[in-house]
């Protein structure tokens, strides 16, 4: 269930919510152990991790005393501790990244998550077939938001400019399932270009500790 050993845990599963949180651990090689929920099996309703997070979901992190939920949380809890700029020390950026964050958890994302959840955890988990109406007024919606995200992105490297910060990770975290989700990215190249350099970093890629590591 668990990998690695050190003062901070990182509770995960494989949603993209706990990709933002695995990916930025492992490309800041954070001394993190990661400790596996499976939430096929309940055990984010288990008493011992709703001692680490009431809301019963991942990700979530202990760190000495504290203790965190939401991804967007841990991944700058993570950054400001490594010293990483993905959290940017300047502080007028990290009103970029906050403004960023913000937009997609109640635009972009908020779309694309409930295509996400439609087209591939309601057939995994067995709850049923897409919502028709849910699912059409999110692709409408998604393809809005993401022509917004197009014109940012242009005549920049990443989000922010010229440098990756936890903006990034958040805002990019459906891209990799556009297809399955169909996600209406299509026709937006800075969107495509964007994705192509996330890609080439190995901890968006592979975020997720291997499961025979996370049984030892």
């Amino acid at each position: 269930m668990t990998t690695g050993g050190s003062g901070m845990k990182l509770y995960y599963f494989e949603t993209i919510n706990g990709k933002k949180a695995c990916a930025v651990a492992k490309y800041l090689e954070s001394p993190v152990e990661y400790v596996r929920i499976d939430l096929s099996k309940g055990e984010h309703k288990a008493p011992d991790f709703l001692a680490v997070n009431p809301n019963g979901k991942i990700p979530a992190l202990e760190d000495g005393d504290v203790r965190l939920w939401e991804s967007n949380a841990i991944m700058c809890h993570l950054a400001r501790k490594a010293k990483s700029e993905l959290w940017p020390t300047d502080p007028a950026k990290q009103i970029e990244v906050l403004k960023w964050l913000s937009w997609n958890s109640e635009h972009f994302t908020r779309q694309a998550g409930t295509l996400y959840f439609n087209y591939l955890v309601k057939p995994k988990f067995g709850l049923g077939v897409p919502d028709e109406k849910a699912t059409e007024e999110a692709i409408g919606l998604a393809r809005q938001f993401a022509a917004v995200l197009d014109r940012a992105l242009e005549g920049r490297t990443f989000l922010l400019g010229d440098h990756l910060t936890v903006a990034d990770f958040a805002v990019s975290v459906t891209l990799p399932y556009a297809e399955a989700i169909r996600l209406p990215i299509e026709g937006f190249d800075n969107i495509a270009r964007w994705q192509s350099l996330l890609d080439e970093i190995p901890a968006w890629r592979e975020p997720f500790p291997s499961l025979q590591a996370a049984a030892a």
